[in-house]
């Protein structure tokens, strides 16, 4: 099968398409296959005001400026799924639920999901009081008392820095435990406005239809159903990556691509970028950030295949 594009790009998030911009703009073909929306978790967002330049855009809408000026310039786009991926003479074949791509390079931005709590309300308020950043959202609730539900290094973090500017913070988790390093729970101890509740099993958001006014819980010990009044709900309880299918191509760390500083991953043609990477900061900033390295990087590869 000939390759149909210099660049395949699985994903359709702020990283991929940052890095159809990029090799775009570096003279590269490029197709972008995603599976249900292209704008990725930020779309999802009410408000970004954490990216340079943009004192507040709605995430819908800087996906869809995003998106817009892909497209613009020439990136062909497809709604489908990608199970696999394999080699061929001429570069790389990806199999999807609707059809096969062949492309010279393949860049992997399939992002990652936000383990979910599974309970009721939790679509109703989701950018309406219930979030899964609060480095994102938490500036939107300063000065308001607010709840983080987890119990790992994600937890905590967030908890801590909700603390510095909000008056109240609740931490719950659902066991009797924290599974996080001890500095964090030092320091997560020490603070004055934090509240610790364990053994609470998440029952349901509540609140007007509109806005979240509070969370009821379980507890797992007496049973008790309680009620916590908040302004908004952070809930850390893990990422999801979806990256197994491509695990006889890359290397994977706990579900993570591993990549170098250039975006590469063990197979030479293949990068990764964004979320779906083993990294430890995991913002807006830093997914373009790698979306226009793994661009350049897989730019000049093609480059160097068509010029051997």
């Amino acid at each position: 099968m000939q390759p149909e594009s210099d660049i395949l790009i699985v994903g359709g998030g702020p990283a991929a398409m940052t890095a159809a911009l990029y090799s775009l703009r570096s003279g590269r073909s490029v197709k972008m296959i995603e599976k249900e929306n292209f704008g990725g978790q930020i779309a999802d967002s009410p408000r970004v005001e954490n990216f340079p330049s943009l004192k507040s855009i709605s995430g819908l809408e800087f996906s869809s400026n995003l998106f817009d000026q892909v497209t613009s310039i020439g990136a062909e786009f497809e709604l489908d799924e990608i199970q696999s991926i394999g080699t061929n003479a001429d570069g790389f074949e990806a199999i999807g639920k609707s059809g096969n791509y062949a492309a010279r390079s393949i860049i992997l931005a399939t992002g990652v999901k936000h383990r979910r709590l599974n309970i009721e309300g939790e679509d109703r308020y989701l950018g309406h009081g219930v979030s899964y950043c609060a480095v994102c959202d938490g500036p939107f609730y300063a000065g308001k008392s607010v709840m983080v539900i987890g119990d790992a290094n994600t937890a905590l973090q967030y908890a801590i820095l909700l603390a510095a500017q909000c008056p109240h913070v609740d931490v719950v988790t659902l066991f009797d435990k924290f599974f996080a390093d001890e500095v964090l729970i030092k320091g997560l101890k020490s603070l004055q406005n934090v509240t610790i509740t364990q053994n609470m099993s998440s029952l349901s958001f509540n609140g007007d239809g509109k806005k979240l006014a509070s969370v009821s819980f379980l507890n797992t010990l007496t049973k008790e159903k309680k009620d916590f009044p908040t302004a908004a709900a952070f809930v850390a309880i893990g990422q999801l990556p979806d990256n197994e299918r491509f695990a006889p191509l890359v290397e994977l760390k706990k579900g993570f691509i591993v990549t170098d500083e250039s975006m590469a991953t063990k197979t030479p043609g293949i990068f990764a970028c964004g979320d779906c990477r083993d990294k430890k900061i995991r913002q807006l900033t830093t997914a373009c950030g790698d979306g226009a390295i793994a661009a350049l990087s897989a730019s000049t590869y093609v480059f160097n295949q068509l010029h051997k």
